[in-house]
């Protein structure tokens, strides 16, 4: 007998996430197609990847890799990693014990908050902050606590970056403090870490167990003849941090969801007992390719300058506009101001504004305010340059109207 359908009970099933609904990327992105805009807000590339990954993927395939590989990665994966961050930060994590191949950088930061915190334990953020720290903090007891970057001003009381908030930061500490999240290259805001901030970070910590989750998945997007500060690179730091990168941002391959975390092994011990049981491994081919391909540095090597002229290409055509840049010295994100624009519209909040602009001018943009765990509004708007040039001139077409 078929149940009438009055009659079906809904069980009440309490939410771990009451304060969350559909995230900022998915809402402006539907927007962007539903109106047929340039969607400059997502952070993904609308071009392909190296042709020799692809093939390198395949050729595991067909070399019958498509079977369980072992739980924390093949080893010719964790060795190639370990390999480059020794190359470029002067740290070895033994690739056996202390490195693990994740699904993406989201799986890798869910599972270094899963097995390190617990109900009662705070985690310092610092905001805007990537939309999935905070919610992954509430999922597992835990109490996020989040300060803000400063905005810094000219004497025309234009934002010209974001500082670091060291007394903040200093201020909430306490002893129920298990862990500082950083994350540099910045995303949404491009601010990158320096030397001097990572031995900031390390005095404030030095006397406590404060644990570091580090992440680090735009790495290798630092500009101007800069050099990316891992907290590998900081001994000290290291040895209480995870690092979390992503093969997704570094090889243009964002959909294939895979990166790595690495730790030393009293804290990957711990991460791998919760891995295990969340992905237990990650997809067999991918990582054959991933290995072989990660043999030549010169993909990554080149990454900054490859996407340096996309910034600076991007930059160039917004200086026509009244749009305020500001710095973006890392990632692949434009930040601008547009309260100076000479239009109604410009006294929009940022969500607002970013639908006026999908729906109007036709190009799709991600308000800043999203990345705070209460809305701020600075009239800040991201814009993403992992574009095709031609992807990025039509959209400087339509941002000129303005």
């Amino acid at each position: 007998m078929n149940p009438n359908n009055n009659t079906l009970r809904q069980i009440n099933l309490p939410t771990r996430l009451p304060k969350v609904g559909t995230t900022i990327f998915t809402v402006m992105s539907a927007l962007a197609n539903e109106y047929q805009a340039i969607n400059l807000g997502q952070g993904f590339p609308d071009f392909s990847c190296d042709s020799r990954l692809l093939d390198a993927v395949n050729d595991a395939m067909r070399n019958n890799h498509n079977q369980y590989p072992p739980m924390a990665g093949i080893s010719a994966l964790r060795a190639g990693i370990s390999k480059k961050i020794r190359q470029l930060y002067h740290h070895t994590y033994n690739p056996l014990t202390e490195i693990t191949v994740t699904a993406g950088g989201t799986q890798g930061l869910f599972t270094v908050i899963a097995c390190a915190i617990g109900p009662g334990d705070e985690v310092v953020v610092i905001e805007p902050v990537y939309d999935s720290y905070i919610p992954a903090i509430d999922t597992v007891g835990g109490t996020a606590v989040p300060v803000q970057l400063k905005l810094e001003r000219n004497t025309d009381g234009d934002i010209t970056g974001y500082a670091i908030p060291w007394d903040a930061i200093e201020d909430a500490i306490n002893p129920r403090t298990k862990m500082i999240m950083i994350n540099s290259p910045h995303n949404p805001t491009g601010m990158v870490w320096q030397a001097a901030d990572l031995n900031r970070l390390a005095d404030l910590i030095r006397d406590t167990d404060i644990l570091i989750c580090s992440d680090e998945v735009y790495e290798h997007m630092v500009y101007d003849g800069h050099h990316h500060q891992s907290v590998a690179s900081h001994p000290e730091l290291a040895n209480r941090a995870f690092l979390v990168s992503s093969f997704g941002k570094t090889y243009h391959v964002t959909g294939w969801k895979v990166g790595y975390v690495a730790a030393p092994e009293y804290l990957m011990q711990e991460f791998r007992k919760v891995h295990q049981f969340n992905v237990f491994t990650v997809n067999t081919p991918m990582q054959y390719g991933l290995a072989s391909y990660l043999e030549d540095a010169s993909p990554y090597l080149q990454l900054a300058n490859f996407y340096q002229q996309k910034r600076d290409f991007l930059r160039s055509g917004l200086k026509s506009t009244r749009f305020k840049l500001l710095p973006a010295p890392g990632t692949y994100f434009q930040c601008v101001d547009y309260t100076h624009l000479d239009i109604p519209e410009s006294t929009l909040s940022e969500a607002n504004f970013c639908q006026w602009l999908t729906k109007e001018i036709g190009v799709a943009a991600i308000p800043v305010s999203a990345f705070y765990n209460q809305p701020v509004e600075s009239g800040v708007i991201r814009f993403c340059f992992a574009k095709q040039e031609t992807t990025l001139q039509q959209a400087l077409e339509r941002l000129s109207k303005l």
